[in-house]
């Protein structure tokens, strides 16, 4: 069972509704050395301080990144930077944002997380993780004993029975706002009423939850949690302890606000690449139909989602959309034992159907993959094509899809989804060393 409880968070002390814009930062793992620098010359005690601290990487090293940011987040409580909230809450978040002309509202609770390893089926993974990430993380934690950030979970609420707590919060005064670079606001609540605790934490006891982002947090927060189980006295009740759980903000996989984004694929053949010979063998299990000149490729590639597609582009400048034929057996190209949901996925059938077996690339072979890029944008993934062997447009992956393949257990390929907003870093913390 899901087990959802209220924290007291660490928080920037402001003014009840004040913006600490300043102070946040977008995730990690996509600030460059030149945004880190932008965002502590707005402030210098943004969150990126925290996130990415100075310093070598090596963690045995005097004054490597983990020691910073350990002494950094302890001296920042010490002197009142941030301070922990008086009384446990569920803090509700909201982002708000315009996509064209129509403003875009998703809402959702952030709260103190069981851990569960992903065997236990409450907590489900959707794609793949890197050691390499999740030993950074990792080293971080150890030296921070909190979580900076929040993971993104996703559970199953079709009826909206949870909108009415979100309601009740919004009705009374925010914490903080804070806006970021792509315009998005995001707004927090605290609902303190054990009542309200009791009714979110009854609700989610019989649900799963999905992980949308921060799968590299989740594990770091798994594995750090046993690290401090095996430190315990022999004996010790540590079902309370903090390190038990990990902040998270969970928003119903119903709400309209969720919108998942492709991320697009830009691939290089190992020796030279030959664009007759390619198409020839991509024949073999796709039907392949040049887009018209005045097409748009979106368009095009919407109209074919009921089955595996993606378009092509290579360096010569010809568009082509690719269908997975049904009257080929694929079952053989697929890695044993994947399900049909998986092996639906037009991600997986890009990666086993084409990427691994005409430009050898391939995951689980790390040499293989400086020679695929990826990118959010589908403009830039085109014109990348003018300097690549070949860039593939791909449709969002369906929020059914993502619950079919985790609830089977499964995993999808890296960067399979793209869950827009981000979730701002620097509104929350929570500490590891009590709750």
């Amino acid at each position: 069972m899901a087990r959802v409880s209220p924290f007291r968070a660490v928080r920037y002390p402001a003014p009840q509704g004040a913006d600490i814009t300043p102070l946040t930062a977008p995730p990690y793992d996509v600030i460059s050395p030149a945004l880190r620098d932008d965002l502590l010359a707005r402030d210098p005690h943004n969150v990126v301080a925290l996130e990415l601290p100075e310093g070598v990487l090596d963690p045995s090293a005097p004054d490597n990144r983990y020691a910073v940011g350990g002494r950094r987040w302890r001296g920042w409580l010490s002197c009142g930077i941030l301070r922990r909230d008086a009384e446990p809450a569920v803090y509700v978040i909201e982002q708000r944002y315009r996509h064209g002309d129509v403003e875009i509202a998703r809402r959702g609770f952030v709260a103190a997380v069981g851990l569960e390893p992903f065997s236990a089926g409450v907590v489900l993974p959707h794609e793949r993780t890197l050691p390499k990430a999740i030993d950074d993380r990792l080293n971080l934690t150890r030296a921070t004993a909190a979580n900076l950030s929040q993971v993104f979970g996703m559970f199953p609420d079709p009826e909206g029975s949870m909108d009415a707590l979100v309601a009740r919060a919004m009705k009374t005064p925010p914490l903080v706002t804070a806006t970021d670079d792509d315009g998005v606001t995001t707004t927090v609540w605290a609902l303190i009423d054990p009542a309200d605790h009791a009714e979110l934490s009854a609700f989610m006891a019989d649900r799963p939850i999905f992980i949308a982002d921060g799968h590299h947090r989740y594990t770091t927060a798994l594995a750090y949690r046993d690290e401090r189980l095996a430190s315990e006295p022999a004996g010790t009740d540590a079902s309370g302890r903090a390190y038990q759980t990990v902040m998270m903000a969970l928003v119903n996989m119903g709400d309209p606000g969720l919108v998942v984004y492709p991320t697009h694929r830009i691939v290089d053949a190992p020796g030279a690449f030959d664009t007759t010979a390619f198409r020839a063998a991509l024949s073999q299990r796709f039907t392949l139909s040049e887009l018209a000149p005045g097409s748009h490729p979106g368009d095009a590639l919407s109209a074919a989602a009921d089955r595996p597609s993606f378009m092509v582009r290579t360096r010569d400048g010809v568009t082509i959309l690719a269908t997975l034929r049904a009257d080929v057996d694929h079952s053989a190209a697929f890695p044993p034992g994947t399900s049909e949901s998986w092996r639906a996925l037009d991600v997986a059938v890009l990666q086993e159907l084409v990427l691994s077996p005409l430009f050898d690339v391939h995951p689980d072979r790390p040499e293989t993959l400086d020679r695929l890029s990826f990118s959010k944008d589908a403009h830039a993934a085109l014109r990348a094509a003018r300097d690549h062997d070949a860039v593939f447009l791909l449709n969002p992956t369906r929020m059914e899809q993502v619950a079919a393949v985790a609830t089977a257990g499964e995993t999808m390929p890296q960067k399979s989804t793209y869950f827009y907003p981000k979730l701002l870093s620097g509104l929350l913390f929570k500490s590891l060393d009590e709750l």
